[in-house]
């Protein structure tokens, strides 16, 4: 282990960290609040890392969904993390080796990513574990603030943060969808969508693992049909 370079992950990694515990903070209270032991909010935590997919993934077991509707929407939900993996493994250096890869593809997040491809030098084992090792800690840690939290605030507090997660999400998405028709597009029909199987007959019959993965795999195919993305072509 190279301390220097471990080091430094830990440094770049603090960022990230920080900014975890506020939103895993507020998933741990969502899943308090559907009535998800707090340890089993820990361990989605600490195995999965990913917001969207563990909050899509706690909606279903609290409401009973199948084990199909669970692995189907954790797939499409999280399918980008094999492109990021993907891409992050072309720079690290010779001493990566297969376990060493597979053991660092596990921690790879939007942001880890990010932080990853805007380091000038060839990626160490020991810089990828510090750089992953301060989200974990964060996001775990603030799920489990989040859960016993729960059961020391006021309803009324509690209850409020509940939404902090939406909050989140609708952060992500309003600053792109006014700058690029095609994700206010994209945006636009999966609300619709989502409306529509929420109130129209027959389609309110499907549950809700089922109508996350119909609207995800419709209004994405939709959305990139009418949108491609041009290739750049080579000098």
């Amino acid at each position: 282990m190279n301390t220097k370079e471990f080091k430094e992950g830990i440094r770049d990694g603090l960022p990230i960290c920080l900014g975890y515990i506020s939103v895993s903070m507020a998933f741990g209270l969502s899943a308090a609040k559907m009535g998800i032991p707090v340890w089993t909010a820990v361990l989605m935590s600490l195995t999965n890392l990913t917001s969207a997919g563990q909050f899509a993934g706690a909606t279903l077991l609290a409401t009973h969904g199948t084990y199909l509707e669970l692995t189907i929407s954790m797939l499409i939900i999280n399918i980008r993390y094999f492109l990021m993996s993907l891409s992050v493994s072309q720079k690290v250096d010779k001493e990566f080796t297969t376990g060493r890869r597979l053991a660092a593809s596990f921690g790879i997040t939007d942001e880890v990513f990010a932080v990853s491809m805007q380091r000038r030098k060839e990626l160490s084992f020991s810089y990828m574990t510090g750089l992953i090792l301060t989200p974990v800690l964060g996001w775990t840690g603030g799920t489990l603030l989040g859960g016993v939290a729960t059961s020391l605030l006021p309803e009324a507090l509690s209850d409020a943060m509940g939404i902090a997660l939406y909050g989140m999400f609708i952060a992500i998405i309003v600053p792109p969808a006014r700058e690029h028709k095609n994700v206010m597009f994209a945006v636009l029909l999966a609300i619709l969508a989502s409306c529509a199987f929420t109130y129209l007959p027959v389609l309110n019959n499907v549950s809700g693992g089922w109508s996350v993965i119909i609207i995800t795999v419709v209004v994405s195919a939709i959305a990139a049909f009418l949108f491609p993305v041009k290739e750049e072509e080579d000098d």
